[in-house]
């Protein structure tokens, strides 16, 4: 078993119920049989850890079929189901991962579970990247806005992208203490 799947095991290990969900578990952790995993994202009454299990590995092998769970996932409230989420779409390589990324990211009903969505938009490094992450700024640069964290990982996002059009907002964030100095770095790194 591979570290990030050890992880991933371990962290759900503490939500099994009984003697069936730690044979349930075993088995997802240790077939080989993709289709086997692809069955448990729709065979109902699977609990959410089991098709977290399902989905990473399915992702991480390369299997589209993980797509759809591994955004859901990707949107969760629990902050490690998402970054396992992130880490399989990124090695899932689905061409549709960036526009689910910037949907999520600039889903205001939702902005408080954007920011593995935000860090996952700059690492693709995929055309939608830039101009969702310029739009979650120019939202998070509002007075009194509470997403700050969400604001920081755009900034990053955008220096480590290094594309011009980014240039007003980042000029904009670096008037904001907790984006100040992240904004300057970004702006060094522009054409």
């Amino acid at each position: 078993m591979d570290a990030d799947l050890l992880d991933l095991a371990r962290r759900t290990e503490a939500e099994l119920t009984g003697p069936a969900d730690h044979e349930l578990h075993r088995r997802l952790t240790a077939t080989t049989d993709l289709d086997r995993l692809a069955a448990v994202l729709t065979e109902a009454q699977r609990p959410l850890w089991a098709r977290e299990i399902a989905a990473f590995r399915l992702g991480c092998a390369g299997d589209r079929r993980a797509f759809e769970s591994l955004v859901l996932l990707l949107n969760h409230r629990d902050p490690e189901r998402c970054v396992s989420a992130s880490y399989a779409l990124t090695r899932l390589g689905d061409p549709r991962t960036a526009r689910a990324a910037a949907a999520l990211a600039t889903n205001e009903l939702r902005v408080a579970y954007a920011l593995t969505p935000v860090r996952l938009l700059g690492a693709l490094r995929a055309p939608e990247s830039v101009p969702a992450l310029i739009t979650v700024l120019g939202r998070r640069l509002t007075p009194g806005d509470p997403h700050w964290r969400v604001a920081l990982a755009c900034v990053e996002g955008l220096g480590a992208l290094a594309d011009e059009r980014a240039r007003p907002v980042l000029e904009a964030a670096r008037a904001h203490p907790r984006l100040s100095a992240a904004a300057s770095a970004a702006l060094s790194r522009l054409p």
